[in-house]
């Protein structure tokens, strides 16, 4: 028999009412309960942020907080990034632009550590972007072009969705979801 306990939360500013398993950590109330596949579930142990979030302004490994922690609080998942009209945020498209994403498993959780940093420093040095990035582990190896993604952004050369034929053509006839599927990760 499992224990249940209410909670409230806003996930990407829309306000849930939840009964949710003692037990449960907040990855599996987002992905199972929710739908938001965006945090992957990985190593388990807050190792290698494939499964970031961020809570009230902080990024957290998600699979480390259990889901009644966030009682009262406001989360922000990937899926939360892209603009209201559904458009890429400039940093998702920044990440699609500088070819920082290859498999995408650990894209989602990049990019809320990447947003998160450029939240708290408007334009980063890249001590400071190796360093608000450092919980978070791609096994692709793309940290340059991560980087270099955040960089642009920070720099002012990313201020929405890149507007070349391929990424036009991929957002043509309502395709946009694809394209943000892919900034989002890959791997749902």
């Amino acid at each position: 028999m499992t224990d249940t306990l209410s909670i409230e939360v806003t996930v990407n500013g829309a306000p849930r009412a939840l009964a949710v398993a003692s037990h449960h950590t907040l990855l599996d109330v987002l992905r199972d309960d929710l739908a938001l596949t965006g945090a992957k579930e990985c190593c388990l142990v807050g190792e290698c942020g494939a499964c970031t979030v961020i809570i009230d302004g902080r990024t957290v490994d998600s699979c480390l907080v259990l889901a009644v922690e966030a009682d009262g609080a406001e989360v922000l998942t990937v899926e939360g990034l892209a603009n209201a009209d559904g458009t890429l945020s400039p940093l998702q498209a920044a990440f699609l632009d500088k070819g920082a994403v290859q498999c995408g498993f650990c894209i989602p959780g990049q990019l809320l550590s990447a947003h998160a940093l450029l939240e708290e420093h408007a334009h980063p040095t890249q001590g400071e972007i190796e360093e608000g990035l450092a919980g978070n582990l791609c096994r692709c190896a793309c940290y340059v072009q991560i980087f270099e993604a955040v960089e642009a952004v920070a720099a002012g050369d990313e201020t929405g969705p890149p507007e070349t034929a391929a990424h036009a053509a991929r957002s043509a006839g309502g395709a946009q979801a694809g394209a943000r599927t892919i900034a989002e990760g890959l791997d749902q």
